[in-house]
């Protein structure tokens, strides 16, 4: 069984929170230490951990320091330092951790891209070639930030990458699909930025009242697919009603 070897770093952040660091590149193999450690914890959660957020190389977890310094013999970071050592010498990074696969449809008309003729110049490309190299990938999830249920992908193609607007919007609409650099991305909900938006999906990809209010989590892999105006507003219509 092979562990996740010693190419990590425990380091406090404050005195209630620790960063595990699993190195400090954007990496499928590095991703995978991540989603391991974190399953991990879900499956063995321990007293006075509040909650963990993973990022691209890290996993930072937010604990109780009065409960774990209640013996008094460690300090409450000696001992979370502790368990998580010991929690990632049982993580076994050659177990496949399934990942969900996730097909969000994306409407690539003039009224939802306003960035896809730039893009396609950008990189010598028509329109269409755009849209078939974006729809072609598959994306791995490797965290969600920036605002909630907003997914950072990795794995689009380069041909169709893209520098970040000089001068950023003040609001992008819900649902649009940007580019920005080598990565692409989907707004959750309406906030400002300056990724290059090329489409707009009718899927609410964070939702309050669900169950789990964020619809992507680290680790899943998603596909886009091209659909009309028409198909988005019918999806559009059943997402209002569900």
């Amino acid at each position: 069984m092979q562990r996740i070897d010693q190419s990590f770093q425990l380091s406090p952040l404050g005195d209630a929170a620790i960063v595990v660091a699993f190195g400090k590149q954007i990496s499928e193999e590095i991703h995978k230490k991540v989603k391991t450690f974190v399953t991990k914890l879900d499956k063995h959660p321990f007293d006075g951990l509040i909650e963990y957020v993973p990022a691209f190389t890290t996993v930072t977890l937010y604990y109780n320091p009065w409960v774990l310094s209640k013996g008094g013999v460690k300090s409450a970071y000696e001992e979370v330092k502790t368990i998580v050592e010991e929690l990632l010498k049982a993580v076994d990074t050659n177990k496949e951790v399934k990942a969900r696969q996730i097909e969000i449809p994306v409407c690539y008309e003039a009224e939802f891209s306003p960035d896809l003729a730039f893009v396609a110049e950008h990189n010598g490309l028509s329109k269409d070639e755009v849209i078939q190299i974006h729809t072609a990938g598959e994306y791995l999830v490797y965290m969600i930030g920036f605002a909630p249920g907003f997914p950072y992908l990795g794995g689009m193609n380069d041909n169709i990458a893209a520098p970040r607007k000089t001068n950023p919007r003040s609001a992008i609409p819900k649902g649009s699909v940007g580019i920005a650099g080598s990565q692409t991305g989907v707004y959750p909900l309406e906030t400002p930025g300056g990724w290059q938006i090329i489409g707009r999906t009718p899927v609410s990809l964070f939702n309050p009242y669900r169950e789990s209010p964020s619809l992507l989590q680290a680790g899943d892999i998603v596909t886009f697919t091209s659909i009309s105006k028409e198909e988005y507003q019918e999806r559009e219509e059943r997402e209002r009603e569900s």
